[in-house]
């Protein structure tokens, strides 16, 4: 039978979770979750456990109507979107969503061992990452906190990407009833302005999480210039985001790449890219020239 509690010790390699899905070893840590690769002997096929401990919610009420709220997930299907099966409620109140494996590492671990992205592979990256991010957004679902640690990438012949944590910071913020105004939830160095202001993510604020993510890639660092998120802030609310020159001056872009992640920059976010298919479409353009 399904457990009533989830400890530690239950989800040590080779325990079995929900009669189901046998842990083989810790796969990837989040600041708000646990996640494991297992294997699921219904289907026969690796799967990740993701677990998000009860402590995380005020109640087992606010528990489960994050797990409803994620469901929603399902609906995706994108081959760039960490594909959701199951989300298990505990009645402790903890949460567990069985997913996909996504593929390779993280884009993070991916700069850290090969540094900057040639705008070529840039290219490919950026279609695939706005192609999911477009299958999202059609679902009437918003990512929330796109950033280098919840894009994976694998490359054989050509790379792969996939999104992954999809929706966790938007439910989280449903779950908790934080309203439409409330403090940051996400990445500061990845958030848009309107965001340190309480606006919840939107389809907007998704796109510019992508491109800052594509900025960084190209170029080794962020769009903005300082240490701290007061800093990095005050950085933001400059109407245009700076050249990449004058962040990266031993970087070379072409012109028209430059141009089409800047559209997804704008701190007015009217002024930005209406949709993923928008955003995509100025970069094949730019792939073009």
């Amino acid at each position: 039978m399904p457990s009533k509690t989830v400890s530690l010790f239950d989800l040590a390699p080779g325990k079995v979770f929900h009669d189901r899905y046998k842990i083989v070893r810790a796969h990837r840590q989040g600041g708000m979750s646990a996640t494991f690769e297992v294997d699921d002997s219904t289907s026969g096929s690796k799967r990740e456990l993701q677990m998000f401990p009860a402590a995380l919610f005020e109640s087992v009420k606010q528990s489960a109507e994050f797990g409803q709220t994620i469901s929603q997930w399902k609906k995706v299907r994108s081959s760039a979107v960490l594909t959701l099966h199951d989300v298990h409620a505990v009645e402790d109140g903890t949460i567990a969503l069985v997913t996909d494996m996504p593929p390779g590492s993280s884009l993070r671990e991916w700069q850290q061992k090969n540094g900057t992205m040639p705008p070529a592979m840039l290219s490919e990256v950026a279609g695939q990452l706005l192609e999911g991010l477009a299958a999202i957004h059609a679902a009437g679902l918003v990512h929330g906190d796109i950033k280098p640690n919840t894009v994976y990438i694998g490359v054989s012949k050509k790379p792969h990407v996939m999104l992954v944590d999809g929706g966790i910071t938007p439910a989280l913020w449903s779950a908790k009833h934080l309203g439409d105004k409330t403090a940051l939830i996400g990445t500061p160095f990845y958030a848009p302005v309107e965001q340190f202001g309480g606006e919840s993510p939107d389809v907007q604020s998704d796109i510019y999480n992508v491109a800052t993510v594509l900025f960084e890639l190209v170029t080794g660092v962020i769009p903005w210039a300082g240490k701290s998120f007061l800093d990095v802030f005050q950085s933001k609310l400059a109407k245009t985001p700076p050249t990449m020159k004058s962040r990266a001056p031993k970087v070379q872009v072409p012109e028209a790449l430059e141009h089409a992640i800047a559209g997804g920059l704008m701190a007015d976010k009217k002024e930005r890219y209406k949709s993923a298919e928008e955003f995509r479409s100025k970069l094949a353009v730019a792939k073009g020239k």
